[in-house]
């Protein structure tokens, strides 16, 4: 379970500080405390509960083994998301979005295994034998995908969930991401449509000093869902193998049911034998034309 949250450290954050009202998305409303000079103030409380929620939810994707992605290009968030991801060991896009990230992620993936490959050839050497043209024309091609690929290089499969800062700045990422249907987790201001993201994070998403808290509070939870399931996975591990060196108990030895012993007595012998005179045994032929008399009737 996720840590809880102090609004009081949300207070010191900035975290309750919206747009100018002018600017508001009316869906923000159930969020929004009040209006102080022209700004719209929102309710912390709120902030609070709503960030518990996602926390939770992160943990247990996270514990899932599915990863998150980390998507956030403007200036004041790359530097904390890159960091925090990493913290969290999680991919993440701090450049410009790559269109079809998710929607074609066979295409991008096919960029990732490039570059792949020109590592490879300058471990074998094969990158030597080009010519100097070429080889300045491959470091550029690598530079290139590193600077837009590189976080995302160990995701070889779609994400289980994103996580978005401002969600009006990336709503490619939100399209592609609802028609695939990954649930999106985001911190969205006051300027921004809280029904496109299904864990909603009512916050400031310009300072980098709210940014950095609710992005740090993100990655921990993840961190502790990560570390749930390493420690499900060795208590099995120790299971097993508790169970291998354990001696298996010989299989119990079936009771055979015992002979039944002749009686001795002379009267039961003698009661045997007019048993025996009583029971008259039909013969094949007799059988036949008893059943046969019987279909007649």
């Amino acid at each position: 379970m996720a840590n809880k949250v102090e609004v009081k450290e949300l207070l010191d954050a900035g975290v309750h500080f919206g747009h100018l009202t002018r600017r508001w998305n009316p869906n923000m409303a159930p969020y929004i405390y009040m209006e102080r000079n022209g700004i719209h103030i929102i309710n912390l409380y709120k902030s609070a509960a709503k960030m518990q929620e996602a926390g939770d939810a992160l943990a247990k994707i996270a514990a899932s083994g599915r990863k998150i992605l980390f998507v956030a290009t403007k200036k004041q968030a790359k530097e904390i998301v890159a960091e925090q991801a990493e913290k969290a060991n999680m991919p993440y896009i701090t450049e410009r979005w790559p269109g079809g990230m998710l929607t074609n992620f066979v295409t991008i993936r096919r960029a990732v295994k490039k570059m792949a490959s020109i590592d490879r050839m300058k471990k074998d050497g094969t990158f030597n034998t080009l010519s100097k043209k070429e080889r300045l024309q491959v470091d550029r091609l690598r530079a290139k995908l590193e600077k837009n690929l590189g976080s995302i290089s160990d995701m070889s499969r779609l994400p289980g969930a994103l996580f978005v800062v401002d969600i009006t700045r990336e709503h490619i990422a939100i399209k592609e991401a609802q028609k695939l249907n990954i649930p999106i987790f985001a911190m969205v201001d006051t300027n921004s449509d809280p029904r496109e993201v299904e864990y909603v994070i009512p916050s400031n998403d310009d300072a980098s000093k709210s940014i950095n808290k609710v992005v740090s509070y993100v990655a921990d939870s993840i961190v502790d869902g990560l570390s749930e399931r390493k420690a499900s996975k060795e208590s099995k591990k120790e299971k097993a193998e508790v169970e291998e060196k354990e001696p298996k108990a010989p299989k119990a030895a079936v009771k055979q049911p015992e002979a039944e012993v002749p009686s001795k007595d002379a009267e039961d012998k003698k009661a045997m034998q007019e048993a025996k005179k009583d029971v008259k045994l039909e013969s094949k032929k007799e059988t036949l034309d008893k059943a046969s008399s019987n279909e007649e009737e």
